[in-house]
């Protein structure tokens, strides 16, 4: 039977390799065999036309390059406990695939992604919102090892990258969207008792409405 109750929405975001998916992730398994769904916003970058060449020199870190109007759209029908189909992105491509994934309705939902605080309409659907503030070289090297690793891209590049957009597009706009922030997050999944902090906040908001625990 699908609940009538509104879905819990938590919003988790800081800089690329922050720790965000860390944090969502230990929010998740505390949830585990519960009724919970993990949306990206990476999921939502906007489809492009450009050649491949061109497509690599996009600005994937500013608020333009991702298609927030679907993101929003689809949000909106979760929490409507409509079902869905999210778009997947192909980080090799650098494009949105022709695929897509059936998410179904679920009484939690964690949105994450670096600009989800810098859009108001967003920010309106959440219940509550998280700031990942981790140091920018322990970004970098994160960001390296990841990307060398499992995107299969150059030491090179992902350095001019980082220096050309990553870094500038964070401190003008991912960083700002911690004042909008209920909660600070230093050094992401790691802080337990942040994690502890809001598996507690989310289990008083699914008793007052309700939900199951």
């Amino acid at each position: 039977m699908i609940s009538s109750q509104k879905p819990i929405v938590i919003g988790v975001t800081g800089g690329s390799a922050s720790g965000k998916t860390s944090v969502s992730r230990a929010i998740f398994d505390q949830f585990s065999g519960h009724s919970l769904l993990l949306l990206e916003q990476d999921a939502y970058y906007k489809h492009s036309d450009l050649p491949f060449e061109e497509r690599k020199k996009i600005n994937y870190d500013h608020p333009l390059a991702f298609d927030t109007a679907l993101l929003h759209h689809q949000l909106n029908q979760l929490l409507h406990r409509e079902a869905i189909d999210k778009p997947v992105y192909d980080y090799a491509d650098h494009n949105r695939s022709k695929q897509v994934v059936r998410v179904e309705p679920k009484d939690v939902i964690i949105l994450e992604g670096i600009l989800i605080l810098a859009d108001e309409s967003l920010r309106d659907l959440m219940d509550i919102k998280v700031f990942v503030d981790t140091d920018d070289d322990i970004r970098i090297i994160r960001r390296i090892k990841r990307d060398m690793e499992s995107r299969g891209r150059s030491l090179d590049n992902i350095i001019n990258q980082y220096l050309k957009t990553v870094k500038p597009m964070y401190h003008q706009f991912v960083e700002p969207t911690k004042r909008y922030a209920d909660l600070i997050v230093p050094e992401g999944g790691g802080n337990q008792v942040a994690i502890d902090l809001l598996v507690t906040k989310i289990k008083s908001i699914l008793s007052e409405r309700g939900l199951k625990e």
